[in-house]
Parts: C-alpha cells; structure tokens; sequence
C-alpha cells in the first residue's frame, strides 16, 4: 500500500533458504558472472586465481601488470591529502592494489557496524536460531515505551530492511526537526522505509537473544577469526546505552581499515574464503538484494544525499545497494552494476564492486576534538578517481 510519504509497496516477504532465489534470478547472476569474466581475466596479470589474505595482505607490484595507472594511482593519493580520510585500502583480485594513510590503526566505526550484523545473522538463519519471521512480541524486544498494537506484529526481517514502522526514541530529540520520523503508528509495519536508529540497535538485541552470544564475540568467532583479521580485538569493543530513551544499545566497532577491506573481500566472494563457507551460500547476495529504490529512501536529507550527482544508492537488508536493474536492461556492465557497501558516519565505507572484483574500505577519524567530514560528492569522487585509474586500453 502507497503512503502520504512516498513509501512503496509492501516488500516481497522472502524467507531465506538456499534455494530462495528464482530461476530468473539464477540466469541473472549466471548471465553477470559470464560478462564480468572477461573483466577479472584482466586482473590476473600476476596470478592467475584470486588471492586470500593469510597473514597480510599480498600487494600488487606493479599496477600495470593488472591493468592500473601507477601515475594515476599517485594523483589520487595526492588529492586524497586534501580530504579528511585517514586510511584507505583498494584490492583488486584479493591483492591490494593501493593504500593510503596508516591502514593498521584501529578505530571507532558507527553505521557500519549495521552490515557486519546482518553478516553474522546468516548462520544462525540457515540452522534455525533466528526464524526471521518471528515477530519483536514474540522475541521480547519491549521498549521505553510499549508497542503499539500493529507495532507487535513486526518481524525481525523487517529490522534488516529498516521497514519496522517502530519510531521509538533512541536518544535526545534533534533541534533540527527536518529528518524526524513519522509518528508513531503512522505507517504500516513493512511498507515503509525510514533510517531507523531502533530497528537497527533492535535487531542486535534480537540477535544476542536468540543466538545467547554477545555481538563481539560472534564477531571474533564467525568472522574474525575464520578470515583471519590482523587488528580486532573484542576487548577494546564495547556498547553505547541509549537509555533512558531506549533498553536497545548501540554497539559501534573497533576495527582496521585493512580488516574492513577483508570483510568486504568475504562479501565479494559469496561468504566463501580460500576453500571455507564463512557464511551461508547466497546469503551475501540476500543482504544485497535492492529492497528500497533509492527515491524512496527516507529521511529526505539523506535521499537527497544519495541520489544527488553520480551516486544512486537504495536498500538492501543492513547493505545500502546500488539501485540499477542488473538485467534486462542490457547484458553490457557499468562500473557500479550489482555493487553494494556498509556506509556510515564521515565517510567510513566499505564499497564492493564486482564488476572490478574490487573492494574500497574507507576510514575518517570521527572522536576526538576535530572529528572528520566528508560530503556525499567527495565519497562518491573517490570511487570514481579509483575507478579512473585503469588504463584506458593497453597500460604504458
């Protein structure tokens, strides 16, 4: 059902299992995976098969022998010197291509954190723990202030999607009225999206309900441990409280740039590293379904954000997608086709594009007394200045 705010119809309900996706779906990606191949061949100057990390990363020798501009490569870390980003790491076929910045240092990441939950949902979805269609009444997430009748009967994939119609407080009301949610009750649960702090912070209460693990230490055993992240430490982890507004906390990361870029390459390789399922098969492609075009993205400053310049991102569950149809527009590729990243406070990221068997992780330092900034164009500009620098035919 259409709302007075633009929402879009009720999401398709889809229930994950291995064989969710339709036979049109599959030709999709069977299609996508056939017209890149000519494009990951070229990645393979060096090595012939894509690389894991192990201890550390291997790094590219020269970025000619897999089709990037040194030259190039340098103008973008000069113009990178102009920014706030602190760190920055680029790989290409699991080897990094380019790094910026001190990519070790471990620091605070904010909205990000949101797409590493959804990452550890997988397993406990595939075995039965979290049944997604078990409602917040039903998984005891009571609040501040109680449900409202219809608010009972949201289920926990809705929280993924950010379509729970919940707009319960999680901290101090913003003077700036621009981006307030709708009131509450307003909108029918699963209809409409809205930037939701509470279905956020909701779902990793869900998750350390059902699965009796606390969210760091899954993190350190699902993911960390299994991809082999050089710099996470689950003692230096810890939760924000969001009372007296909220019993849901928030739970921020502490993590690497270079760790960020390995939890990308897992996404970028379908939850499969070196040889091992770390997440269930096609449970990357789940998150990443587009579930929220980006004109519907609410609040409207953050819409305008997205959909302004070059970028268009939508929605996926915990994943912001890039919202361009895969098929049938056309067989041929653009750069950002089936793309997708974790994007958060300052320009923190983790953008995969496939099309480039590529991973971009971003870091800005955001505590302290000068916390850093980037706007949505200059975010956007770097991916494309990274994109810009292959060669253009044969590298000289």
């Amino acid at each position: 059902m259409a709302d007075a705010f633009g929402g879009s119809k009720t999401p398709r309900r889809v229930e994950y299992d291995e064989s969710h996706m339709t036979t049109f779906s599959r030709l999709a990606i069977l299609v996508a995976a056939c017209c890149c191949s000519s494009g990951t061949k070229s990645y393979a100057g060096e090595k012939d098969k894509p690389a894991f990390p192990g201890a550390d990363w291997e790094r590219v020798a020269k970025p000619e022998s897999i089709g990037y501009s040194s030259a190039k490569l340098e103008a973008l870390r000069t113009w990178l010197k102009t920014q706030d980003t602190t760190s920055l790491v680029v790989s290409v076929g699991g080897r990094i291509l380019f790094e910026y910045g001190d990519v070790k240092h471990v620091s605070v990441v904010a909205s990000v954190r949101k797409s590493i939950l959804a990452m550890l949902y997988g397993k406990y979805v595939v075995n039965g723990t979290i049944d997604l269609h078990k409602t917040v009444k039903d998984v005891g997430l009571d609040d501040v202030q109680k449900f409202l009748p219809r608010e009972e009967h949201v289920i926990l994939e809705w929280l993924l999607m950010c379509r729970s119609g919940i707009y319960h407080p999680t901290d101090a009301p913003d003077p700036d009225t621009s981006d307030d949610p709708p009131a509450r009750g307003s909108q029918f649960p699963g209809t409409f999206f809205y930037y939701n702090g509470w279905d956020f912070n909701a779902a990793g209460t869900a998750f350390e309900k059902l699965t009796g693990k606390n969210i760091y230490e899954a993190l350190q055993t699902d993911l960390a441990q299994p991809i082999g992240m050089q710099d996470y430490d689950v003692k230096r982890q810890k939760k924000v409280s969001a009372m007296p507004y909220s019993v849901h906390a928030g739970y921020p990361m502490w993590l690497s740039t270079r760790d960020l870029a390995r939890i990308g390459l897992l996404m970028l390789r379908g939850g499969e590293w070196n040889g091992k399922r770390i997440m269930p098969d096609h449970w990357s492609e789940y998150l990443t379904e587009l579930i929220t075009p980006a004109h519907d993205i609410f609040p409207s400053s953050l819409r305008f954000a997205q959909t302004t310049g070059p970028s268009r991102w939508g929605f996926g569950r915990m994943w912001w997608v890039w919202d361009q149809p895969k098929l049938p527009a056309g067989i041929s590729l653009g750069d950002f086709t089936g793309a997708y990243w974790a994007w958060g406070t300052g320009a923190q990221f983790i953008a995969v594009l496939p099309t480039h068997d590529m991973v971009v992780a971003h870091k800005v330092e955001i505590e302290g007394d000068s916390p850093g900034d980037m706007s949505p164009l200059e975010q956007s500009t770097i991916l494309q200045m990274v994109i810009a620098t292959r060669c253009k035919g044969s590298c000289k």
